[in-house]
C-alpha cells in the first residue's frame, strides 16, 4: 500500500500574537486525495489551539486524549502536554500512533511527539509536516525581515512552503490567539 503523507503544519509567535495554521493536501503514494482537509483544531473553547502532521486517525486520537489532559489541566498546557507524552511513549496501543502535534495557547507553543518530547521554540518558529522546514525557513526570514503580523507570516510561509514541497498545497486555514 502505497505511503500516506499529509500536511504541513506551522506556528509563529510574533509581536504580542501567536497564530498556527496548516495545508489541506493529504496524498497516498503519488497522489492528492483530498485538497482540503482542515488539520488545525480548537480545544478547551478556543483557549488552546492545535495542528497535527501525520495519519488522520492517530491525530484524531490524540487530539481527543490532549482534550482530556486540558480539562485536567485547564491552566497549565504543557503540563498536559507533558502528561499526553508520557501516555502515549508508555501505553502499548498509543505507541504504534504516527503523528505529531503543535499546540499553541496565549502563553505556549509546543511540539508534542510520540517518544515523549514536549519541546519549545526558542525563536517562537515551529513547524512539523511534509513541508515543515520549508515553512520554518520562510517564517524565519519572514519574522527577522518584514513587518507582516504573526497570521500573515503563517499563510505566506505556508504558500511559500507549498510552492515547493509537493505533499503541501494552497488551501490553507490560520488560527490566531493574542499573547499574555
Amino acid at each position: 500500500m502505497p505511503k500516506l503523507r499529509a500536511t504541513t503544519i506551522l506556528a509563529i509567535r510574533h509581536k504580542g500574537h501567536v497564530a498556527i495554521g496548516g495545508d489541506g493536501q493529504v496524498t497516498l503514494g503519488n497522489s492528492v486525495v483530498k485538497a482540503d482537509a482542515t488539520k488545525i483544531r480548537k480545544l478547551l473553547d478556543g483557549k488552546v489551539v492545535c495542528g497535527f502532521a501525520g495519519g488522520a486517525a492517530d491525530a484524531f486520537s490524540l487530539l481527543e486524549r490532549f482534550e482530556e489532559k486540558l480539562k485536567d489541566y485547564p491552566q497549565n498546557m504543557p503540563k498536559a502536554a507533558t502528561e499526553l507524552a508520557k501516555e502515549w511513549r508508555t501505553d502499548r496501543a498509543l505507541r504504534r500512533l504516527e503523528a505529531l502535534l503543535v499546540a499553541i495557547d496565549s502563553k505556549n507553543m509546543l511540539l508534542v511527539s510520540g517518544t515523549g518530547d514536549v519541546i519549545s521554540p526558542t525563536d517562537g518558529v515551529l513547524g512539523i509536516g511534509s513541508g515543515g522546514d520549508y515553512a520554518v525557513a520562510a517564517a524565519r526570514g519572514l519574522k527577522k525581515h518584514s513587518q507582516l503580523s504573526a497570521a500573515e507570516m503563517v499563510k505566506e510561509a505556508l504558500t511559500i512552503a507549498g510552492d515547493i514541497c509537493i505533499y503541501t498545497n494552497g488551501s490553507i486555514t490560520v488560527e490566531e490567539l493574542p499573547c499574555e
